[in-house]
C-alpha cells in the first residue's frame, strides 16, 4: 500500500512516495508543470507506475484555519486527479511545511537554497510523514 503526498505549488509541484508497506516516506522529487491538467495526468502517470494506492495533496490553510485562494486550487486539483484516473485523493492540512521545509534545510548547512525543488520536494516529504504518522496511531 504505496502512498504519495503532493505539494501543489505554481509552477514546481514536489512529490513523495512511501516504502511499499505505507509506513516510511521514499523518493522524493520535484515535476515542473504550471498547466493543472497536464499536472493531473502526470501525477496520475506516477502514481500508477509506483502501485501507488493513496494520493495526499496538501490543503494550503491560513494559520487561524480558514481557506484562501490557494486551497481552492487544489481542491480543483484533486478533482482533476480523479478524472485523470488517480487512485484514492486524500486532502491534508499543510500547514507550515513549506516553511518547516526551509527550516530543516537550513539547520544541515543548506543555506544558500539556489534550487526552490528541493524546498518542494521536502515539503511533500513533510506532508507524507505527518500522514503516514497519523494513521500509525
Amino acid at each position: 500500500m504505496r502512498v504519495m503526498a503532493i505539494d501543489y505549488g505554481e509552477v514546481r509541484t514536489g512529490l513523495c512516495v512511501s516504502d511499499l508497506t505505507g509506513t516510511l516516506p521514499g523518493e522524493a522529487w520535484v515535476i515542473e508543470e504550471w498547466n493543472a491538467q497536464r499536472l493531473a495526468k502526470r501525477i496520475a502517470l506516477e502514481s500508477a507506475a509506483r502501485s501507488v494506492s493513496t494520493l495526499v495533496l496538501g490543503l494550503p490553510r491560513n494559520m487561524d484555519g480558514s481557506e484562501g485562494p490557494r486551497a481552492e486550487k487544489s481542491r480543483t486539483l484533486a478533482q482533476l486527479l480523479r478524472d485523470a484516473g488517480a487512485p484514492d485523493v486524500v486532502l491534508w492540512d499543510e500547514r507550515r511545511t513549506t516553511v518547516d521545509a526551509h527550516r530543516i534545510l537550513h539547520d544541515n548547512g543548506k543555506r544558500e537554497i539556489r534550487h526552490k525543488k528541493t524546498i518542494d520536494a521536502v515539503a511533500a516529504s513533510l506532508i507524507l510523514e505527518a500522514y503516514l504518522g497519523s494513521k500509525q496511531k
